[in-house]
């Protein structure tokens, strides 16, 4: 269904979607330097090896890959929303030179992210097809 517009509408919100991670990010763990930029990066690149991926295997457009990772990456970042304090906290223990040896994530925390990034998953696959 939303494979059908025209190819400017999921880049758009591929684009977008990066731009709300970028964001949360930055207003979530306030990294140093260009970690943000990095991280644009590394999911416009995680971005292109989908698109690849798609049109190598044939069976998928650009379009229904861009809405796929758009998709997806909206899901992780609404799992990711719950447990978004301990993870600032994390990252500040980070900042100061605390290390630990294992970070624990609550099993209701992880079970967001993993159910969040599923549905939107399954969302995106009945959209996109």
């Amino acid at each position: 269904m939303l494979a059908r517009l025209p190819l400017g509408v999921p880049l758009l919100m591929a684009a977008g979607a990066t731009l709300l991670l970028c964001l949360a990010a930055q207003r979530w763990f306030r990294p140093r330097g260009r970690t943000v930029a990095k991280l644009a990066l590394v999911s416009a690149g995680c971005c292109l090896g989908m698109v690849v991926t798609g049109a190598v295997q044939r069976d998928w457009s650009v379009a229904q890959m861009l809405i796929l990772y758009s998709f997806t990456l909206a899901g992780a970042l609404i799992g990711l929303f719950p447990s978004r304090r301990l993870l600032a906290a994390f990252a500040e223990e980070s900042r100061r030179g605390v290390r630990r040896d294992r970070y624990h994530l609550p099993v209701r925390h992880q079970a967001a992210f993993y159910g969040a990034v599923i549905l939107m998953g399954l969302l995106a696959f009945v959209l996109a097809t």
